[in-house]
Protein backbone atom coordinates (compact mmCIF):
# COMPACT_ATOMS: atom_id res chain seq x y z
CA UNK A 1 0.00 0.00 0.00
CA UNK A 2 2.77 2.19 0.75
CA UNK A 3 4.43 1.86 -2.49
CA UNK A 4 0.90 2.27 -3.81
CA UNK A 5 0.47 5.86 -1.79
CA UNK A 6 4.29 6.77 -2.81
CA UNK A 7 3.43 6.04 -6.87
CA UNK A 8 -0.04 7.62 -6.78
CA UNK A 9 0.38 10.77 -5.23
CA UNK A 10 0.81 13.95 -6.80
CA UNK A 11 1.91 16.69 -4.46
CA UNK A 12 -0.87 19.93 -5.69
CA UNK A 13 0.84 22.43 -6.98
CA UNK A 14 -0.70 25.63 -4.90
CA UNK A 15 0.22 23.00 -1.71
CA UNK A 16 3.89 22.58 -3.12
CA UNK A 17 3.57 27.14 -4.31
CA UNK A 18 2.82 28.02 -0.73
CA UNK A 19 4.75 25.54 1.40
CA UNK A 20 1.72 23.26 2.55
CA UNK A 21 2.80 20.21 4.80
CA UNK A 22 0.98 17.89 6.95
CA UNK A 23 -0.83 14.51 7.98
CA UNK A 24 -4.23 13.74 5.97
CA UNK A 25 -5.97 11.27 7.91
CA UNK A 26 -8.82 9.25 6.00
CA UNK A 27 -11.46 6.34 7.18
CA UNK A 28 -13.24 4.02 4.75
CA UNK A 29 -14.59 0.96 5.04
CA UNK A 30 -13.50 -2.01 2.86
CA UNK A 31 -16.45 -3.62 1.76
CA UNK A 32 -17.33 -7.62 1.79
CA UNK A 33 -16.45 -7.69 -2.13
CA UNK A 34 -12.98 -5.62 -1.31
CA UNK A 35 -14.25 -2.29 -2.54
CA UNK A 36 -13.49 0.90 -0.83
CA UNK A 37 -16.71 3.36 0.48
CA UNK A 38 -17.42 5.80 3.06
CA UNK A 39 -14.21 7.73 2.84
CA UNK A 40 -14.01 10.56 5.05
CA UNK A 41 -11.22 12.91 6.08
CA UNK A 42 -10.80 12.57 9.61
CA UNK A 43 -7.91 15.09 10.09
CA UNK A 44 -8.00 17.82 7.20
CA UNK A 45 -5.03 20.12 6.73
CA UNK A 46 -5.65 21.77 3.52
CA UNK A 47 -8.32 21.29 0.30
CA UNK A 48 -5.19 20.78 -2.23
CA UNK A 49 -3.80 18.08 0.35
CA UNK A 50 -7.21 16.77 1.14
CA UNK A 51 -8.09 16.20 -2.46
CA UNK A 52 -5.30 14.13 -3.22
CA UNK A 53 -5.24 12.07 -0.77
CA UNK A 54 -9.60 11.37 -1.52
CA UNK A 55 -8.32 11.07 -5.51
CA UNK A 56 -6.14 8.52 -4.08
CA UNK A 57 -7.90 6.70 -2.36
CA UNK A 58 -10.69 6.46 -4.32
CA UNK A 59 -8.21 5.06 -7.16
CA UNK A 60 -7.08 2.50 -5.13
CA UNK A 61 -7.74 -0.98 -6.70
CA UNK A 62 -9.79 -4.04 -4.16
CA UNK A 63 -8.26 -4.99 -1.15
CA UNK A 64 -8.95 -8.03 0.52
CA UNK A 65 -11.91 -8.18 2.42
CA UNK A 66 -11.73 -9.38 6.56
CA UNK A 67 -12.67 -12.69 7.17
CA UNK A 68 -14.27 -13.11 10.42
CA UNK A 69 -15.06 -17.14 11.68
CA UNK A 70 -14.29 -17.79 7.47
CA UNK A 71 -16.41 -15.29 5.99
CA UNK A 72 -15.92 -12.20 4.47
CA UNK A 73 -16.99 -9.22 6.49
CA UNK A 74 -16.41 -5.22 6.15
CA UNK A 75 -13.76 -3.61 8.15
CA UNK A 76 -13.16 0.03 8.53
CA UNK A 77 -9.71 1.42 8.12
CA UNK A 78 -7.67 4.91 9.01
CA UNK A 79 -5.40 5.45 6.85
CA UNK A 80 -2.68 8.29 7.49
CA UNK A 81 -1.21 10.22 4.50
CA UNK A 82 2.18 12.54 5.06
CA UNK A 83 2.49 15.02 2.43
CA UNK A 84 5.94 16.43 2.88
CA UNK A 85 7.88 18.49 0.70
CA UNK A 86 11.55 17.26 1.66
CA UNK A 87 14.64 19.46 2.65
CA UNK A 88 14.05 23.38 2.34
CA UNK A 89 17.38 25.24 0.56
Amino acid sequence: MNEYLSNSIIYPEYAVDNNIEGKVILEFVIDIDGTITDIKIKHSVHESLDNEALRVVKSMPKWKPGILRGESVRVRFTLPINFHLGEKD
